[in-house]
Protein backbone atom coordinates (compact mmCIF):
# COMPACT_ATOMS: atom_id res chain seq x y z
CA UNK A 1 0.00 0.00 0.00
CA UNK A 2 1.23 3.58 -0.76
CA UNK A 3 2.30 6.42 1.56
CA UNK A 4 0.48 9.54 0.65
CA UNK A 5 2.57 13.10 1.01
CA UNK A 6 2.13 16.51 0.28
CA UNK A 7 5.11 19.66 0.16
CA UNK A 8 4.70 23.12 1.73
CA UNK A 9 7.47 24.91 -0.24
CA UNK A 10 7.82 28.37 -1.73
CA UNK A 11 10.21 27.84 -3.42
CA UNK A 12 10.43 26.09 -6.88
CA UNK A 13 13.93 24.70 -6.72
CA UNK A 14 13.81 22.97 -3.92
CA UNK A 15 10.31 21.65 -4.40
CA UNK A 16 11.26 20.00 -7.68
CA UNK A 17 14.23 18.63 -5.94
CA UNK A 18 12.68 17.24 -3.42
CA UNK A 19 10.02 15.92 -5.60
CA UNK A 20 12.53 14.37 -7.82
CA UNK A 21 14.06 12.58 -5.32
CA UNK A 22 10.45 10.95 -4.29
CA UNK A 23 9.94 9.82 -7.52
CA UNK A 24 12.24 7.11 -6.87
CA UNK A 25 10.15 5.38 -4.20
CA UNK A 26 7.25 3.67 -6.00
CA UNK A 27 5.44 3.66 -2.73
CA UNK A 28 5.04 7.33 -2.07
CA UNK A 29 2.21 9.78 -3.17
CA UNK A 30 2.13 12.93 -4.22
CA UNK A 31 -0.91 14.31 -3.26
CA UNK A 32 -1.02 17.93 -3.68
CA UNK A 33 1.65 21.39 -2.77
CA UNK A 34 1.55 24.65 -1.24
CA UNK A 35 3.30 27.73 -0.86
CA UNK A 36 2.12 28.85 2.52
CA UNK A 37 0.90 28.02 5.92
CA UNK A 38 -2.69 29.07 5.20
CA UNK A 39 -2.52 26.99 1.64
CA UNK A 40 -1.03 23.61 3.49
CA UNK A 41 -3.16 23.60 6.11
CA UNK A 42 -6.19 23.31 3.22
CA UNK A 43 -4.07 20.54 1.16
CA UNK A 44 -3.78 19.14 4.73
CA UNK A 45 -7.52 18.80 5.36
CA UNK A 46 -8.40 18.10 1.80
CA UNK A 47 -6.24 15.29 0.85
CA UNK A 48 -5.49 13.74 4.51
CA UNK A 49 -1.68 12.39 3.66
CA UNK A 50 0.67 10.82 5.36
CA UNK A 51 2.85 12.41 5.31
CA UNK A 52 4.17 16.77 4.72
CA UNK A 53 7.43 17.83 3.93
CA UNK A 54 7.83 21.54 4.95
CA UNK A 55 10.09 24.45 4.16
CA UNK A 56 10.51 26.41 7.15
CA UNK A 57 12.62 29.21 5.37
CA UNK A 58 12.16 32.38 6.93
CA UNK A 59 8.39 31.92 7.89
CA UNK A 60 9.66 28.42 10.39
CA UNK A 61 7.16 29.72 13.19
CA UNK A 62 3.62 30.10 11.20
CA UNK A 63 4.12 26.40 9.76
CA UNK A 64 4.63 25.51 13.69
CA UNK A 65 1.13 27.54 14.22
CA UNK A 66 -0.61 25.43 11.39
CA UNK A 67 0.84 22.38 13.26
CA UNK A 68 -1.21 23.12 16.44
CA UNK A 69 -3.89 24.38 14.62
CA UNK A 70 -4.28 20.56 12.86
CA UNK A 71 -5.04 19.37 15.90
CA UNK A 72 -8.36 21.05 16.16
CA UNK A 73 -9.59 19.25 12.90
CA UNK A 74 -7.80 15.86 12.90
CA UNK A 75 -7.67 12.81 15.11
CA UNK A 76 -4.10 11.97 13.97
CA UNK A 77 -1.62 14.17 12.78
CA UNK A 78 0.19 13.51 9.72
CA UNK A 79 4.10 12.62 10.31
CA UNK A 80 5.79 15.72 9.82
CA UNK A 81 9.24 16.42 8.17
CA UNK A 82 10.99 20.02 8.12
CA UNK A 83 13.59 21.15 6.33
CA UNK A 84 15.80 25.05 6.13
CA UNK A 85 19.05 26.19 5.60
CA UNK A 86 19.94 25.98 9.00
CA UNK A 87 19.28 24.09 12.30
CA UNK A 88 17.47 27.43 13.64
CA UNK A 89 14.08 25.57 13.86
CA UNK A 90 15.23 22.18 14.62
CA UNK A 91 14.29 22.58 18.65
CA UNK A 92 10.60 23.69 17.82
CA UNK A 93 10.31 20.91 15.65
CA UNK A 94 11.25 17.94 18.16
CA UNK A 95 9.41 19.68 20.19
CA UNK A 96 6.26 19.74 18.03
CA UNK A 97 6.63 16.12 17.30
CA UNK A 98 7.89 15.96 13.66
CA UNK A 99 9.20 12.75 12.36
CA UNK A 100 12.19 14.35 10.91
CA UNK A 101 14.97 17.24 10.08
CA UNK A 102 16.89 18.16 7.41
CA UNK A 103 19.64 20.88 6.31
CA UNK A 104 19.20 21.97 2.72
CA UNK A 105 20.41 21.45 -0.34
CA UNK A 106 18.26 17.97 -0.31
CA UNK A 107 20.79 15.40 0.28
CA UNK A 108 19.91 11.95 -1.39
CA UNK A 109 21.29 9.63 1.41
CA UNK A 110 19.37 11.55 4.16
CA UNK A 111 15.75 11.31 2.30
CA UNK A 112 16.80 7.77 1.69
CA UNK A 113 17.16 7.15 5.28
CA UNK A 114 14.25 9.06 6.18
CA UNK A 115 12.14 6.94 3.68
CA UNK A 116 13.49 3.34 4.99
CA UNK A 117 13.16 4.79 9.22
CA UNK A 118 9.54 5.36 7.83
CA UNK A 119 8.73 2.09 6.20
CA UNK A 120 10.45 0.18 9.27
CA UNK A 121 8.24 2.33 12.16
CA UNK A 122 5.11 2.82 10.47
CA UNK A 123 4.37 -0.37 8.04
CA UNK A 124 1.51 -0.06 5.91
CA UNK A 125 -0.66 -2.79 5.90
CA UNK A 126 -1.58 -3.68 2.37
CA UNK A 127 -5.91 -3.26 2.15
CA UNK A 128 -7.86 -6.11 1.35
CA UNK A 129 -8.14 -7.00 -2.25
CA UNK A 130 -11.80 -8.08 -2.14
CA UNK A 131 -15.38 -6.21 -0.87
CA UNK A 132 -17.88 -7.90 0.15
CA UNK A 133 -21.35 -6.60 -0.75
CA UNK A 134 -24.02 -8.21 1.58
CA UNK A 135 -27.84 -8.25 0.95
CA UNK A 136 -29.78 -10.15 3.78
CA UNK A 137 -28.15 -13.32 3.72
CA UNK A 138 -26.84 -13.58 0.83
CA UNK A 139 -22.69 -12.65 0.89
CA UNK A 140 -20.91 -11.28 -2.35
CA UNK A 141 -17.28 -11.44 -2.81
CA UNK A 142 -15.52 -8.91 -5.40
CA UNK A 143 -11.99 -9.06 -6.92
CA UNK A 144 -11.66 -5.38 -6.87
CA UNK A 145 -8.87 -5.48 -9.63
CA UNK A 146 -12.06 -6.77 -11.95
CA UNK A 147 -13.85 -3.89 -11.07
CA UNK A 148 -13.85 -1.17 -13.91
CA UNK A 149 -16.29 1.19 -11.59
CA UNK A 150 -18.84 2.25 -9.67
CA UNK A 151 -22.69 3.76 -10.87
CA UNK A 152 -24.80 5.04 -8.15
CA UNK A 153 -28.66 5.67 -8.88
CA UNK A 154 -30.28 7.03 -5.54
CA UNK A 155 -29.43 4.40 -2.90
CA UNK A 156 -28.04 1.79 -5.73
CA UNK A 157 -24.62 1.27 -6.84
CA UNK A 158 -23.73 -0.49 -9.77
CA UNK A 159 -20.54 -2.53 -10.02
CA UNK A 160 -19.49 -2.25 -13.58
CA UNK A 161 -16.85 -5.74 -14.27
CA UNK A 162 -14.62 -6.45 -16.22
CA UNK A 163 -16.03 -9.48 -17.36
CA UNK A 164 -19.35 -7.16 -18.34
CA UNK A 165 -21.43 -8.20 -15.47
CA UNK A 166 -23.02 -5.66 -13.63
CA UNK A 167 -23.45 -6.16 -10.05
CA UNK A 168 -26.14 -4.09 -7.78
CA UNK A 169 -25.78 -2.59 -4.12
CA UNK A 170 -28.44 -1.23 -2.04
CA UNK A 171 -26.22 1.30 -0.86
CA UNK A 172 -24.80 4.61 -1.89
CA UNK A 173 -21.58 5.67 -3.94
CA UNK A 174 -20.40 7.23 -0.34
CA UNK A 175 -20.84 4.34 1.11
CA UNK A 176 -18.42 2.27 -1.14
CA UNK A 177 -15.98 5.41 -1.51
CA UNK A 178 -13.63 4.87 1.91
CA UNK A 179 -13.63 1.22 1.31
CA UNK A 180 -11.88 0.64 -2.56
CA UNK A 181 -8.17 1.03 -2.34
CA UNK A 182 -6.67 4.04 -3.28
CA UNK A 183 -6.51 2.63 -7.00
CA UNK A 184 -10.38 3.97 -6.76
CA UNK A 185 -11.33 7.97 -7.12
CA UNK A 186 -14.70 9.57 -7.40
CA UNK A 187 -14.84 11.68 -10.31
CA UNK A 188 -18.21 12.87 -10.39
CA UNK A 189 -21.65 12.46 -7.98
CA UNK A 190 -22.41 9.57 -9.49
CA UNK A 191 -19.17 7.58 -10.46
CA UNK A 192 -16.20 6.07 -8.63
CA UNK A 193 -13.19 4.85 -11.44
CA UNK A 194 -10.78 2.19 -10.80
CA UNK A 195 -7.36 4.09 -12.48
CA UNK A 196 -5.44 0.84 -13.49
CA UNK A 197 -7.46 0.99 -16.58
CA UNK A 198 -8.02 5.22 -17.37
CA UNK A 199 -6.68 5.11 -20.73
CA UNK A 200 -7.39 9.38 -21.81
CA UNK A 201 -8.26 11.87 -20.12
CA UNK A 202 -9.77 14.70 -22.25
CA UNK A 203 -10.11 17.82 -19.88
CA UNK A 204 -12.15 19.76 -23.16
CA UNK A 205 -14.69 17.50 -22.67
CA UNK A 206 -14.60 16.91 -19.43
CA UNK A 207 -14.15 12.92 -20.01
CA UNK A 208 -12.25 9.65 -19.02
CA UNK A 209 -11.59 6.54 -20.66
CA UNK A 210 -11.59 3.25 -19.88
CA UNK A 211 -10.07 0.52 -21.81
CA UNK A 212 -11.34 -3.01 -21.30
CA UNK A 213 -11.75 -4.14 -24.96
CA UNK A 214 -14.35 -1.43 -25.98
CA UNK A 215 -13.67 1.95 -24.73
CA UNK A 216 -15.98 3.24 -22.01
CA UNK A 217 -16.10 6.91 -21.44
CA UNK A 218 -17.31 8.26 -18.20
CA UNK A 219 -17.93 12.06 -17.27
CA UNK A 220 -15.87 14.38 -14.90
CA UNK A 221 -17.61 17.46 -12.79
CA UNK A 222 -16.01 21.03 -11.81
CA UNK A 223 -16.33 19.69 -7.88
CA UNK A 224 -13.94 17.10 -8.70
CA UNK A 225 -11.35 18.24 -11.12
CA UNK A 226 -8.59 18.75 -8.10
CA UNK A 227 -9.14 14.89 -8.17
CA UNK A 228 -8.91 14.35 -11.97
CA UNK A 229 -5.58 16.39 -11.74
CA UNK A 230 -4.59 14.24 -8.99
CA UNK A 231 -4.60 11.19 -11.56
CA UNK A 232 -3.20 13.09 -14.30
CA UNK A 233 -0.19 13.57 -12.02
CA UNK A 234 -0.26 10.15 -10.91
CA UNK A 235 -0.49 8.28 -14.40
CA UNK A 236 2.37 10.82 -15.65
CA UNK A 237 4.61 9.73 -13.07
CA UNK A 238 4.37 5.73 -14.84
CA UNK A 239 4.57 7.10 -18.37
CA UNK A 240 7.14 6.71 -20.44
CA UNK A 241 6.62 10.25 -21.74
CA UNK A 242 4.13 12.90 -22.47
CA UNK A 243 3.57 14.29 -25.94
CA UNK A 244 2.32 17.94 -26.47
Amino acid sequence: MEYTYIIIDLNAATKLQLQLYLEEYEDLTCMGVAASAAEGLDTILKFTPDLVLINLGEDGMEYFQMVTELNQYMQALPLIIGYSTSKKYAYNAIKSGFFDYWILPHNEFDVRKTILRLRKRHPKQDMPSTICLKSYNDYRYLDTKNILYLKSDNNTTDFFMRDGNVISAFKTLKSFEDKLPKAFIRIHQSYILNSRYVSRINYGKSMCTLRHGNEEELPFSKTYKDRIDLLKEMLSKTAVKALN
